[in-house]
Formats: structure tokens, sequence, C-alpha cells
């Protein structure tokens, strides 16, 4: 199986561009959160946006939590993607979809316990794809992505073996344990940001041995 690679927290044209001679999959905008790595502003998201070619998918990152506030979001930043990274109420779903018929929708699962598995039907209906990562977004600093820490990746294994929809697993993935994640989670796509980084900015030596170290067949 050829595994997807999504980088994430792209803080310019100059590493988006440095990702996809990488070989990356799909390209990751962070806008606003309450914590984490690698923000940018919403004109910066569209700019870069603007600049990442076909079939390379670009994600937005929204914190945003209602159907309106994210129509909008994607509206503005013009990406092909939507990476809700809240565990948002299913009621606003539909709008979404109504909305950006074309924009794919990617829910993040925050694993935290096996409760996660719960939200496979919560979700499913309205999704194209689940990103597994390791945010807590309910404790008292509130993380929604970008910990630079693994989860339980046998809860991640059995999500992946029960959804009928693609899964990326994020999380702490380095090019010393990316192997190690696509046998233990069989993933169809990973996510990285710290693992790849040196002082905040796109390390290409880091991102070169994490592709070297996964299976990609052409």
């Amino acid at each position: 199986m050829r595994v997807r690679v999504k980088v994430c927290c792209i803080g310019s044209i100059n590493e988006a561009q440095q990702a996809i001679n990488a070989g990356a999959d799909a390209l990751g905008l962070v806008g606003a959160m309450p914590s984490g790595p690698g923000t940018l502003d919403d004109p910066s998201i569209r700019e870069i946006a603007d600049t990442i070619p076909p079939p390379i998918a670009s994600f937005l990152l929204t914190s945003r939590v209602t159907a309106a506030d994210i129509i909008d979001h994607v509206k503005y930043c013009r990406t092909n993607t939507v990476q809700i990274v809240s565990h948002i109420e299913p009621s606003e779903y539909p709008a979404i979809v109504n909305a950006l018929p074309v924009i794919r929708r990617v829910q993040v699962i925050h694993v935290e316990d096996e409760s996660a598995l719960e939200l496979i039907n919560v979700y499913s209906p309205y999704v194209d794809a689940f990103l597994l990562d390791s945010g807590r977004p309910n404790a008292t600093k509130v993380e929604l992505g970008g910990t630079g820490r693994t989860h339980d990746w046998n809860i991640s294994a059995k999500f992946v073996a029960a959804s009928n929809k693609p899964v990326f697993l994020a999380g702490g993935l380095k090019p010393a344990n990316a192997a190690e994640a696509v046998q233990s989670v069989k993933a169809y796509g990973l996510d990285l940001c710290s693992g790849v980084r040196t002082d905040n900015v796109l390390d290409t030596a880091k991102l070169n041995a994490f592709m070297r170290a996964i299976p990609r067949p052409k």
C-alpha cells in the first residue's frame, strides 16, 4: 500500500515547495489555534494555498466550531480540504456539506482513550476522512494538535480497522518511528509537523529521511 504523507504547519510558499519536492501528497495550513505551532493569519494561508498545484491537497486546519464560521473560513482561504480540529456538534455538518459540496472534509479525532472509537459512527456520514491526533480538547489548556506527542497506537489501529473512511495518523511522527507507525496502525496516511522541523523551520533532511522510512511505491 502506498502511504500518503501530509506535511503540516507549512509556513511559507518556499516550505510548500520543499514539501512538494520531497513527495508530499498534502500540505496543512494552520489557522488560529488555542495552542500549538505553525499558525498563520488567513491572508497568508490564502496566499500559500493559491500556489499549491493539483493533485496536491491543500488542508485548512480550522478551530472554528459552527457551520457558518467554518464555511466562511474555507471560502476565504480557498483550500480544497478542511480539517476540523475540534469535536464539533454533528448537527453542524449538513450545512457545511451543502455549502461546500466539492471541499473534502476531514474530522480530527483526539485519541485520549477508547471512547475515540465511538466517534466513528457519529461523523462518518459527513466526512471524507478522519485524522487521529494527540490533542486534549477538554484540558484546562486546550490542545487541538501540534503536540509532538504520540498517543496509544493500539486504539488508532482499532479505529482504522473499524472505519469505512480513510484515516490519517498524526502526533509525534518522525523518521525514527515512521516505519513502526505504518506497520502498527496501517493508516491511509501520515501527518507530520514537529518531527520534520528544526527550530520551527521545515528541515528537508528530516523530511527526506521520513520519506525513505515508509513504503512509497510509485
